[in-house]
């Protein structure tokens, strides 16, 4: 599922996106990403830096708060549990990525996807940025977190939170590696608007950022920050 990274599902793969995967429409080339080495200014006003060569290391264990349109989730991350995904997921967290990212792909049941950044700029820089692959240590439970992913060594800044226990469906593709739990507010997560389903186009969204979103999928639901707690 690259939940295919854009969850495309080609589902999964899937999940494309979805967690999966999706689609990847909007390749970019290092020269592309060398160009722009200085990092990107978002719509907010907020410089979004390119990816660290060398990431940061995150903490053993750490909490991310996340505040979104339908209200809060927490995140509690494990780095013993997938430690390249733990440390992706705390550097876009530090520098404010996800700031005004909708949540692109919902399927009831399953899973509710989100990291397309709203501006193309930045999606320049960070959507082909990809991390080698976790083995699987946890499995997709119901309420676990994992990068989406299109293929092996594909996961960059898509992520997916499972919405139902997802383990014979996405375990066996050894794509989809766990790093944390919605340990608050997974009412919230169920409750975010699902009315345009998988409709939205991941490779539009990526290469148009929130412009396309919102023109064409007013409602859906976003996230107004991510802070570590």
């Amino acid at each position: 599922m690259r939940f295919s990274r854009a969850v495309n599902m080609s589902l999964l793969v899937g999940v494309v996106g979805v967690a999966c995967g999706g689609d990847r429409t909007a390749s970019t080339t290092q020269a592309d990403r060398a160009a722009t080495a200085a990092g990107a200014t978002a719509d907010s006003g907020v410089r979004i830096p390119p990816p660290s060569l060398t990431p940061e290391r995150s903490p053993d264990s750490y909490r991310v708060r996340f505040v979104t349109s339908k209200g809060p989730f927490v995140v509690q991350v494990k780095r013993s549990l997938a430690p390249r995904g733990a440390d992706r997921f705390y550097e876009l967290v530090r520098i404010g990525y996800f700031t005004d990212v909708r949540f692109f792909r919902m399927k009831p049941n399953f899973i509710v996807q989100f990291g397309i950044h709203g501006d193309p700029g930045v999606n320049t820089l960070w959507d082909t940025a990809e991390i080698p692959d976790d083995p699987i240590r946890s499995s997709n439970a119901d309420g676990t977190i994992a990068f989406a992913a299109s293929g092996p060594n594909t996961r960059s800044t898509q992520l997916f939170i499972n919405t139902a226990n997802n383990a014979r469906k996405l375990d066996g593709q050894k794509l989809f590696s766990p790093f944390g739990t919605v340990v608050e507010g997974m009412d919230v997560v169920r409750a975010l608007n699902a009315e345009y389903g998988e409709e939205p186009n991941p490779s539009k969204a990526v290469r148009q950022g929130n412009r396309y979103l919102t023109r064409w999928f007013p409602a859906l639901d976003y996230i107004t920050s991510a802070t570590i707690e």
